[in-house]
This record gives C-alpha cells, sequence and structure tokens, in this order.
C-alpha cells in the first residue's frame, strides 16, 4: 500500500491538485491578484508510473488501530455474497498515473495472486468510489478493476486465513500490490502489522452457500439465519458465545457449521417467515450484523 492510499479516483485527483499555502504570502498587502481559474484543456496529466509518488514502506505504522479490541475484530464476520445492482459510474474506464483501467464483472473461476496491503484510521468515514463511507471494520476491499460491487474470497499465504470481502471501491494503484483490504480484514488474516502480505483472491458469485449448509438444513428442517462465516473455528465460537449471551433467545437455536474450511455461524430452525424475519431483526439490531437467510431445498418449505 502506497504511503498515500487513493480510496476513490476523485480524491487522488483532489490530492494531486490541492494548493501549498505560502507562508510569506498571509498579508493582503503582500498577496498576489487571484489569477483566474486554468482551463481544464491546459490541465498537466498526470505523471506516468515511473514519475508518481514514491510510496514509502512505513505507512501502516500510523494508519491504525482503531477503537476496538483484537477479540472484537475477531467476532466481525465474513461478507455474504448477494444480489446487488452495479454501481453506476464506479465501473466506467479510468486512468490514474498514466495506467488506464477498465472494471469489469469477474468471470466464473477468476482468481489472481499478487500482494495484498491495506488501509484504516486516515481514511475512516471518507468516501469511498461507490460513495459508501469507508468503514475500516466492515469486510470491505479495494481493487483496480473487478466490478464495484462485488465479493471475493481472499486468502493469506503466509498462514492460510481467509476471508471474504466486498469490493466497494477502488485502489491500491500501487504496482506490486493487487488488493486493498480494510483494516478489519487485514487484521483477520494477520498481516496489520506487517502492511502487506502475498495473497490469493478469488471471485464469490451472489448468493454463494456451501453444500454443508444445504445439507444441515435439510437433515434439521425448518429455516436457519446465518450470522456469520469464518477462515477460523475460534473466531465462530466467539461470534456464537456474544450472540447466545446478548441475544438469550436464541442461545438454543445456535450452532456451527463446517462448510469446506468455512466454519458458519447458524441459528434455526424457525417454522414461519415470520420468526425468521424477527431473528434477523433482533440479531441486526443488537449485534449490529447482517445476518442472511438460507435457502430451503424444496420439501422442506416451513
Amino acid at each position: 500500500m502506497k504511503r498515500f492510499v487513493v480510496l476513490s479516483i476523485s480524491l487522488a485527483l483532489s490530492a494531486c491538485a490541492t494548493p501549498q499555502r505560502d507562508a510569506g504570502s498571509s498579508s493582503p498587502a503582500n498577496r498576489p491578484a487571484t489569477p483566474a481559474p486554468p482551463s481544464t484543456a491546459n490541465k498537466p496529466p498526470l505523471p506516468a508510473p515511473s514519475t508518481a509518488p514514491k510510496w514509502g514502506k512505513q505507512y501502516y505504522l500510523d494508519d491504525g488501530p482503531g477503537q476496538l479490541s483484537a477479540a472484537e475484530l475477531d467476532r466481525i464476520p465474513d461478507a455474504v455474497p448477494r444480489e446487488e445492482t452495479p454501481h453506476r459510474f464506479a465501473n466506467r474506464p479510468y486512468s490514474v498515473f498514466g495506467v488506464d483501467y477498465e472494471p469489469k464483472p469477474p468471470v466464473p473461476g477468476f482468481s489472481q495472486r499478487g500482494l495484498a496491503s491495506w488501509y484504516g484510521r486516515r481514511f475512516h468515514g471518507k468516501p469511498t468510489s461507490s460513495g459508501e463511507p469507508y468503514d475500516m471494520y466492515a469486510m470491505t476491499a479495494a481493487h483496480p478493476t473487478l466490478s464495484i460491487p462485488s465479493y471475493v474470497r481472499v486468502t493469506n499465504l503466509a498462514n492460510g486465513r481467509s476471508v471474504v470481502v466486498r469490493v466497494n471501491d477502488r485502489g491500491p494503484f500501487h504496482p506490486n500490490r493487487i488488493i486493498d483490504l480494510s483494516y478489519a480484514a487485514a487484521h483477520r488474516l494477520g498481516y496489520v502489522n506487517k502492511g502487506s502480505t502475498e495473497v490469493l483472491v478469488e471471485a464469490l458469485p451472489a448468493g454463494d452457500i456451501s453444500p454443508a449448509d444445504l445439507q444441515a438444513t435439510t437433515t434439521m428442517g425448518g429455516s436457519w439465519v446465518q450470522l456469520g462465516a469464518f477462515g477460523d473455528r475460534r473466531n465462530a465460537e466467539r461470534l456464537l458465545a456474544d450472540a447466545g449471551q446478548r441475544v438469550p433467545e436464541l442461545a438454543s437455536r445456535l450452532r456451527i457449521v463446517d462448510g469446506g474450511g468455512r466454519w458458519r455461524v447458524q441459528a434455526g430452525p424457525f417454522d414461519s417467515d415470520a420468526a425468521v424475519q424477527g431473528a434477523i431483526d433482533t440479531v441486526s439490531r443488537v449485534l449490529g450484523l447482517r445476518p442472511l437467510r438460507l435457502p430451503v431445498p424444496s420439501g422442506n418449505t416451513p
């Protein structure tokens, strides 16, 4: 991740154009006449990659941590792939530092290997390329060309940990990095103190539900709600314990499902749509999560 991470094209452009105050011109008598705004036709082009700013190697030391403890960060669940309308503006072709980018939806089987960086506190609350405020505690990412929004699984090849994130921003514009993760996602992957790590990025289709989820739903019957999914069972156990304590009416309905290396915390079974919606509303309000209603296989509709 570069010294100044570009959250969006507009931020990159505005940062390049920020005027510097001249300490010797603070007096009105010393101020020159205000020049007319420059013509956009004469605006100099963005620098080529070879003349772009040199990114520092210690950028991450002053960009975190935030207010949440490590235990609280561990309980933040993965993003849940779902159908979303492509952003109207964030998927148009663009150029940064003399490099052209053409965003496209990820094709089935898309994967990419390279360095991942992260961005955190210095950008918390600032607009992303999608217009959404950046949340360092959400499971999100910035990617130069994947469509906004889209979902990917990112695996840290140094330790095998993986997370699912929602792409809602552009970047990193560094020649050696392929994706910028949120602070929370980088924490879950175990590299916030390192700054960057080699990862594998894999596209996920909307509504990605494992066969283990569907098999368990068939066996248990009724409808189930998924609270979160983790690559580390310990994090799933923490969420299950937290949910059981803070939402006691669901304590006896909670379970952990092993979905092929993805540990999913789920609640159920529920025998009516009203009960499912009530559980979703309660979990959202009390835990601040976005639960996913799991599909009910045919023949098991409540």
